[in-house]
């Protein structure tokens, strides 16, 4: 079979197609054919050489960790219903990078009818963040919500999900074809690199905001505090880089702000897997749809990861087979 292993550590160069054996499912697992990867931003970082002590990888190594496609074979004590279907899943950060990927059943996720393959893999992450945000922020009828990442993966979903529950959004992008991708989200743009940003937001909602979803981190989830009504709660999460936005404790509690990180308070693997659940079912029932950017076929990954890298594209990207 056809993988993408990563040589050594480096830019989007040392990504190289290669010639594997297929795995061969073991006990409680079931192999994938694999029809869509989503690419994260986390896998660039890998590649770099990011987080090595901490992850563990040392190339040359297959990359990715969402897969979707068809159960072509099964391990021992892995229901046998599972064979033929189309499944979503995540490995846990190795091995998707390939055109056959085994998986441990216990993380298999059907895909419901109506979804196609690249859609419910789009959702395995960014679906999951989205609802757990959108459940942990409480969103209400009537709450005024700013996401400083509206075109993303997550943030297109928040925007939805805010939307659904009855709340004025603002999403922040920058140049007219994202900005109209936030307006057809049902949401007020706002273009971030305009110096007078804060304030735009700020006059949409009619003083301020309630909720802040924020996946940008750095100066301009720190500029978003200038936009929140006392008591505002706000979230961040995803920062490339771990560069979070920076605000004054202080004065947070003073103004009675809520502020929470992702991975403060962050489901484990088994609460996330249901919160994909629950996206993949909103998905199919009409009321949330991915944002899906480019798609490149597998062995063009290096063009993918130079893409996300980019920060170019609107949604997720995702190779296939």
């Amino acid at each position: 079979m056809r993988a993408v292993e990563v040589t050594r550590f480096g830019g989007p160069e040392v990504l190289s197609v290669v010639e594997a054996a297929a795995p061969e499912p073991g006990p409680g697992q079931v192999v994938v054919r694999m029809s869509a990867v989503d690419v994260l931003f986390l896998d660039t970082q890998l590649r770099g050489g990011w987080g090595e002590d901490f992850f563990g990888f040392e190339p040359p190594y297959v990359p990715g960790d969402g897969v979707a496609g068809e159960v072509v074979a099964l391990g021992s004590d892995v229901d046998p219903s599972w064979l033929g279907r189309t499944v979503v899943a995540s490995t846990g950060n190795s091995g998707t990078y390939a055109e056959f990927v085994a998986v441990d059943e216990a993380a298999l996720l059907a895909v419901p009818d109506g979804l196609k393959a690249r859609e419910a893999v789009s959702l395995l992450h960014d679906g999951a963040t989205a609802v757990w945000l959108a459940e942990a922020a409480g969103i209400r009828p009537g709450d005024r919500v700013l996401v400083t990442t509206a075109v993303g993966g997550a943030g297109s979903l928040l925007v939805q999900l805010a939307r659904a529950a009855g709340a004025q959004v603002v999403g922040l992008a920058r140049g007219e074809v994202k900005l109209e991708l936030v307006r057809s989200l049902g949401a007020d743009a706002v273009d971030y690199t305009e110096p007078d940003w804060v304030e735009q937001v700020r006059e949409l909602a009619g003083g301020g905001v309630d909720v802040v979803l924020d996946g940008a981190g750095g100066r301009t989830g720190s500029d978003a505090f200038r936009a929140v009504n006392d008591g505002a709660r706000v979230f961040t999460y995803g920062a490339p880089g771990g560069d979070f936005a920076e605000h004054d404790e202080a004065e947070a509690e003073r103004r009675g702000l809520t502020v929470v990180g992702l991975l403060d308070r962050q489901p484990d693997v088994e609460g996330l897997r249901g919160m994909a659940a629950r996206a993949l079912a909103e998905a199919a029932a009409g009321r949330i749809k991915p944002t899906i950017g480019r798609t490149f076929p597998l062995e063009r990954a290096a063009e993918a990861h130079a893409s996300v890298e980019s920060r170019a594209t609107p949604g997720r990207t995702l190779l296939l087979a």
